[in-house]
């Protein structure tokens, strides 16, 4: 039998709530609440059960959505990882603006019960700070909600940013915000985060990731990452994500391994040509491929909604940051890129409408 801990600082909208509390709780968010309300009732419910396990669905950005189980002991165990490095002590205030359905809401939720904060939530949408009058010491967006809460986002002085890839463009405008701000790496296995990078102003967009206390990083024979966190996973959690190491607990990352591109037995980085023509090109785009007879693999510029081609040819070709690998044979457009919950592109699915 298990029994979660729930610190005695621990409150929801600025009333403490215990343990044998949160039975109660839950089920007036699952009977009376918005739908939001109910995901986060059902997850306490889960929370506080006897079982030492919990179900989580990841995302399906990198892959087929699935259901893993993760240990509550290891999900206690990350967020006071995270208590020690943001130092958030107990009463602190924090935000949750994500969907309790997926890894990053929930653990907003542990964060709160195990380290004692007073949590406020409020639906999750793609403006979370809209009508907002008051700040909160901590909270976590997709760089969605941050694109579209930059106005208001000094509300939250200790701000952590994941699921999805933050743009050159928003790293620029997120600089001058009067906040700390923080791009994260993790996944759901690795229960978030492992990894944190400073944004703000006089940081280097160059700057490696840094591991969380009692995290071990290595590289396999792909050069992608390999992680080693006891108290957050029981195995070694290999990555498709190559990396350069720059220190025993820093690393900067590349790209992901399955989108490299062979081209003429030129093995290209999708990630890196991306960073390349991020200030040059205003819409989403991403870099992908299409097969080639000669090449095996030709190199596409995906850009979402209607462009002027000869205008984006222009914009590349006198671009001194690309190689001549590196710039694309061709140009498509799609009218809307098909999306994770979190904003990430899903380039496969996406790449499947421009032949439908």
């Amino acid at each position: 039998m298990y029994k979660a801990s729930v610190h005695p600082s621990f409150s929801i909208h600025g009333r403490f709530i215990s343990f044998d509390d949160l039975s109660e709780v839950s089920y007036s968010l699952i009977k009376e609440g918005e739908e939001f309300e109910k995901q986060i009732g059902e997850f306490i419910i889960d929370w506080i059960d006897d079982s030492p396990t919990i179900s989580v669905r990841t995302s399906g950005s990198t892959g087929t959505p699935k259901t893993i189980v993760l240990k509550k002991n290891h999900m206690e165990n990350s967020a006071l990882a995270t208590g020690i490095y943001f130092n958030l002590l107990p009463r602190s205030s924090a935000l949750l603006c994500l969907p309790a359905t997926y890894i990053a809401g929930k653990m907003m939720l542990v964060r709160a019960m195990v380290l004692g904060l007073d949590i406020y939530f409020v639906e999750p949408t793609s403006n979370p700070l809209e009508g907002i009058n008051r700040s909160f010491d901590f909270g976590a967006m997709v760089p969605l909600q941050v694109a579209n809460s930059l106005q208001r986002l000094s509300l939250l002085p200790k701000l952590i940013i994941g699921g999805a890839p933050i743009s050159t463009s928003l790293r620029k405008e997120i600089k001058v915000i009067a906040n700390a701000s923080y791009e994260t790496y993790g996944m759901t296995e690795t229960i978030t985060h492992i990894a944190v990078k400073p944004l703000n102003k006089g940081v280097s967009n160059d700057m490696p990731f840094s591991v969380l206390p009692d995290i071990e990083i290595f590289k396999d024979d792909r050069g992608c990452l390999v992680i080693n966190a006891p108290k957050i996973s029981d195995d070694t959690v290999t990555t498709n994500d190559v990396v350069e190491l720059v220190s025993k607990r820093e690393f900067k990352w590349l790209g992901r391994f399955d989108n490299v591109i062979n081209s003429g037995g030129i093995k290209l980085s999708p990630e890196q040509i991306e960073a390349k023509l991020s200030n040059s090109i205003d819409q989403p785009f991403f870099i992908t491929s299409l097969p080639d007879a000669k090449l095996g693999e030709q190199l596409v510029l995906v850009i979402e909604g209607v462009v002027n081609e000869n205008d984006v040819l222009n914009k590349i070709t006198s671009s001194t940051l690309l190689s001549k690998y590196e710039v694309p044979r061709q140009i498509k457009t799609i009218p809307v890129f098909l999306r994770t919950d979190s904003g990430k592109v899903k380039r496969k699915e996406t790449m499947t409408l421009l032949k439908s």
